[in-house]
């Protein structure tokens, strides 16, 4: 997260073009896309942007600022959701979207696509909630109103965090941060400490809540053994999404195979599809563009305004499993 005023009309210093460049470059050599980092990303980088047809629906920054004592005091959910999506400026957007893009490549892959989707909607209400929870209490138990119970801020950074937490919880390696050798499951608290240090207008709880509610995450994760409510509901909700595609491709490809003629093979009913013609030798239904059977080779020919078929001795000859089995190397 990063705190501080949000600069309106800040010019491009092309990064967003090299964030690009990395992200195709980064999906190109993969064999599977994770199509849910891969929409994090764009979600982030169109807000940012905010071309012309989405200024209308997208909320101003000032209207989703992270801010502990307006969340609290208005009941203010806009700013406890969206605030994680906004970023001040070019270099902070390209930071965040670098690294995750690495760390949701990473997850997405080992986890699935929809365990990974719910990963994120736990952490994102686990984090802003720890981090409102911390300013109110330094409000209450320290009177430490000014530095974080007023702070404003966004980012994505948090969420990146708790990722960094999960991602190396179980790692016995040791990692390189900002030129700092640690033991990789303790990274992110020595980052939490560096970018504290250099950077020291980003929000020191925001990223703390990020930390605290990675480890949340994996206490409650090992401790209940049933499955997780929100993977249950993001699997139905995908399912219910894929419904009308999945119609729209069968009935794509329904077409196609009755335009181009792929039929059956076996059965002793004479039943034929409009537009095709059924050879009497393996029983194959072809398109009438065709003048030999596609399976067995047999010709058709038309005699007095009929069709009638000739069919060669050798594919009579022909078992039933024979002509199966030709059909699976014609059309793998």
């Amino acid at each position: 997260m990063d705190s501080g005023r949000w600069r309106r009309g800040a010019v491009s210093r092309g990064m967003l073009p090299l964030l690009a460049l990395h992200a195709v470059n980064e999906y190109y050599r993969l064999p599977w896309k994770p199509p849910v980092t891969a929409g994090l990303l764009a979600s982030n980088t169109l807000i940012y942007l905010r071309p012309s047809f989405l200024d209308s629906l997208l909320p101003f920054v000032d209207e989703v600022w992270f801010n502990p004592h307006l969340i609290l005091k208005n009941k203010d959910m806009k700013r406890f959701f969206l605030s994680v999506f906004y970023h001040v400026d070019e270099s902070h957007l390209v930071y965040n979207m670098m690294s995750l893009l690495w760390k949701g490549i990473q997850l997405e892959t080992s986890m699935g696509s929809t365990e990974f989707a719910s990963m994120v909607v736990a952490l994102l209400g686990l984090s802003q909630g720890i981090t409102l929870l911390l300013a109110k209490s330094l409000l209450v138990f320290f009177d430490y109103r000014r530095p974080y119970y007023s702070e404003y801020a966004v980012g994505f950074s948090g969420l990146l965090f708790a990722m960094k937490v999960i991602l190396n919880s179980h790692s016995e390696n040791f990692t390189n941060v900002h030129g700092l050798i640690v033991p990789a499951r303790y990274a992110a608290w020595a980052e939490l400490i560096l970018i504290q240090m250099f950077v020291p207008r980003v929000s020191f709880l925001g990223h703390l809540g990020g930390i605290l509610a990675g480890i949340l995450y994996l206490k409650l994760k090992g401790s209940y053994s049933g499955p997780n409510p929100l993977t249950t509901i993001i699997r139905e909700l995908t399912s219910l999404l894929r419904w009308p595609v999945r119609f729209i491709r069968n009935t794509f490809r329904l077409r196609r195979r009755r335009i181009l003629g792929q039929g059956t093979v076996g059965g002793g009913e004479r039943r034929s599809l409009s537009g095709t013609w059924r050879c009497q030798a393996c029983t194959y239904d072809n398109s009438d563009w065709l003048s030999n059977c596609e399976m067995c080779g047999t010709s058709q020919s038309s005699e007095s305004g009929g069709f009638s078929r000739q069919v060669s001795r050798h594919s009579r000859d022909l078992s039933l499993e024979e002509l199966r089995r030709r059909r699976v190397e014609r059309f793998g």
